[in-house]
């Protein structure tokens, strides 16, 4: 993360080169015996997958944990743990692979599954999670004789199946003792984590005896690598660099050497969505955007085509919905719904919301100063940073003082819902089923709940109350409608999709988004 506390500590190009070793192995092309290095631009801090929301500590953790059934690109769903399953609209049953290990040599069994989906949805936990990846009120239930869990939730639920695929299953010491989990990882995975050293390196070697991959993975299939080596790296041009040397075998390049990597023959890119570039208004009490006239007028003050320009780094699309690709409902819920640029428009609002100009050009009302501290994370590039000065600048012609504060992402939760010191939030949400924003888009404000911005759609909440009794794509009209209620409302902005490079080198990856599938790595040549 680019802070002056947490600079990344890098080895020498030569000795990441030295440390690939491998060997080529007859036909296919692949490599034996290889290490395969990547990048992340932050440490992933705390391990455990029940308190996992940002997607540096989730790409960590897929190393290691399986989940009930895995998704392909396409976003399709193939056996991973699970070997089938019968879905119902209030509940599915999976039949559990028999002989499947934790790294600890402990079984795995529908009822350590059951645990896990226990552990979340109970409010004594505290997960994140519960009401995200996992609706609160579903209840998991294992038949060990049978082999087999049911999910279950007191009404029917859209993506009742889906939601599967992303909760990680924590077996072993893990299960019983979670503090553990702080530093280690306790899972069935491909691979296990065996050196973790903060701020610099994560280190897992390879299971030869995992036999329950997704699409007939084992450890034993040719071109794994036998270790993975994720280095923290917070500064793109040095990953890059790393990675056209060698010395790396892949990294997500998301701003101005992007053109540079494009241009290199030797370097495999895949074009991947990464959520979309969007900001959020917080509704607190007090806040000046508790005000919805508030909300629209500050909208109306930007010209989100050229921000969407700056903020995408020229790579971005057209933002069509919060969900990301591949997602299950396809419309655009965002045309048409976003109040339109109209700076006068704007300025009226605010003279009509009580809010004039002042001597200094700050406009006040009843003493105070109109007053937007804007939060933003430091690691996701400079066209992030070049947004908030284009924001600032845009407003303050409105009449509006911003204080830019920038974060790294491990801080971002805190400022979010812990201090609460902030305005305006820049937020890219990755969630690939739209019932994971339900609880960050309304319910409980923080700290008592995920809806950080202390959002209250009545629209929206009627809405998805509705979509949510209906499976997709019946439901998907009703999905989109509740995201156009929130956009409507101005309590969100969405500005661009953006777009990242997931760049590879001396190795062939598959990636959903932009999360390299650790089952899909297969080593092409020795680095």
């Amino acid at each position: 993360m680019n802070t002056s506390k947490s600079v990344a500590v890098l080895v020498t190009t030569a000795a990441l080169a030295a440390s690939c070793g491998g060997q080529a192995t007859p036909g296919g092309g692949v490599v034996a015996g290889a290490t395969y290095t990547s990048t992340v631009t932050a440490d992933p801090g705390v391990l455990d997958p029940a308190t996992a929301i940002l997607s540096v500590t989730n790409t960590v953790l897929g190393y290691a944990y399986d989940t009930l059934v895995a998704a392909r690109p396409d976003g399709s769903l193939v056996p991973a743990l699970a070997e089938k399953w019968d879905v119902k609209p209030d509940s599915v049953t999976f039949t559990l692979r028999k002989n499947v290990t934790c790294a600890d040599g402990s079984p795995v069994t529908p009822s350590t599954v059951a645990a896990n989906f226990t552990y979340i949805t109970d409010p004594a936990g505290k997960s994140p999670l519960r009401g995200v990846l996992v609706p609160p009120d579903l209840t998991a239930k294992g038949d060990d004789a049978a082999g087999t869990v049911t999910l279950a939730t007191p009404k029917p639920f859209s993506f009742i199946l889906e939601s599967a695929r992303d909760v990680y299953i924590v077996c072993g010491k893990g299960l019983k003792d979670r503090s553990v989990l702080a530093r280690q990882t306790s899972g069935s995975g491909l691979f296990q984590l065996t050196e973790a050293v903060s701020g610099d390196h994560y280190t897992f070697n390879l299971r030869q005896d995992y036999a329950w991959g997704p699409e007939g993975v084992t450890g034993k299939t040719p071109g794994l690598p036998v270790k993975v080596v994720l280095k923290v790296i917070s500064n793109e041009q040095t990953a890059v660099n790393l990675l056209a040397s060698g010395a790396v075998n892949s990294t997500v390049v998301t701003g101005s050497d992007r053109q540079r990597v494009e241009a290199d023959p030797s370097i495999t890119k895949l074009v991947v969505a990464m959520g979309n570039g969007q900001f959020f208004y917080h509704q607190g009490d007090g806040r000046p955007a508790k005000d919805p006239a508030v909300r629209k007028a500050l909208t109306q003050a930007v010209n989100l085509q050229e921000l969407a320009g700056i903020a995408g780094g020229g790579t971005g699309r057209k933002a069509t919905s919060l969900v990301m690709e591949p997602r299950p409902c396809k419309g655009d819920s965002v045309t048409g719904h976003v109040p339109a640029y109209d700076p006068r428009a704007a300025a009226a609002a605010l003279d009509a919301a009580g809010w004039k100009q002042g001597p200094d050009g700050i406009r006040q009302k009843d003493g105070k100063r109109l007053t937007l501290r804007y939060l933003f994370v430091t690691t996701k590039g400079a066209a992030i940073m070049a947004a908030a000065e284009y924001l600032a600048a845009e407003w303050k012609k409105a009449g509006v003082e911003v204080k830019l504060n920038g974060v790294i992402d491990t801080k971002l939760a805190e400022s979010l819902n812990a201090t609460q010191d902030w305005d305006v939030a820049w937020l890219p949400i990755g969630v690939a089923l739209p019932s994971q924003l339900i609880g960050f888009l309304s319910g409980p404000a923080a700290p008592e709940g995920a809806n950080f911005a202390h959002l209250d759609n009545a629209r929206y909440t009627e809405l998805v109350a509705k979509a949510g009794g209906r499976p997709a794509p019946a439901s998907c009209a009703d999905w989109e409608a509740a995201e156009s209620a929130l956009f409507e409302a101005a309590d969100l902005v969405p500005v661009v999709e953006n777009t990242a490079v997931v760049a590879v080198k001396g190795a062939t990856v598959q990636a959903i988004s932009y999360i390299v599938i650790p089952s899909s790595i297969r080593m092409t040549k020795a680095s």
